[in-house]
């Protein structure tokens, strides 16, 4: 695909470069490749605004599937303190980035993030 004659395919956008996400680490630090061949025969490509975006929702898709085995009393990430106060930190961040003036996410809606922050930050971590 040359990118420079396509478009957003999150927001629409035809100006600037755009990118696609495919090989790096999840939030925590295990890692991930969308384009396996048996994983990923469509890649997406984003701009730097959707980009930045959709990288807030792997770190917010990370921390919910992580917070579900907790609350499953499965093995989880997050049952280790400093793991669970960073998905905290970055759920504040996320949730700062998405309230800020001219930031709509295409991927994320403020209240799912706010209902996640508000759960952790009435969870008990088990010690």
């Amino acid at each position: 695909m040359d990118s420079r004659e396509e478009t957003c395919q999150a927001c629409g956008s035809s100006s600037g470069p755009l990118s696609k996400l495919s090989l790096g680490k999840d939030f925590f630090g295990r890692p991930y490749d969308r384009l396996s061949p048996l994983s990923d025969q469509n890649p997406k490509w984003y701009c730097a605004s959707c980009s930045m975006h959709k990288n807030l929702h792997r770190d917010f898709r990370d921390i919910l599937a992580e917070f579900d085995k907790l609350q499953a009393s499965q093995s989880s990430e997050l049952s280790h303190g400093d793991e669970f106060r960073r998905a905290s930190l970055r759920l504040q961040e996320i949730l700062t980035i998405l309230t800020a003036p001219q930031q709509q996410s295409p991927f994320l809606e403020t209240p799912v993030v706010t209902r996640l922050l508000e759960q952790l930050d009435t969870f008990t971590v088990p010690v």
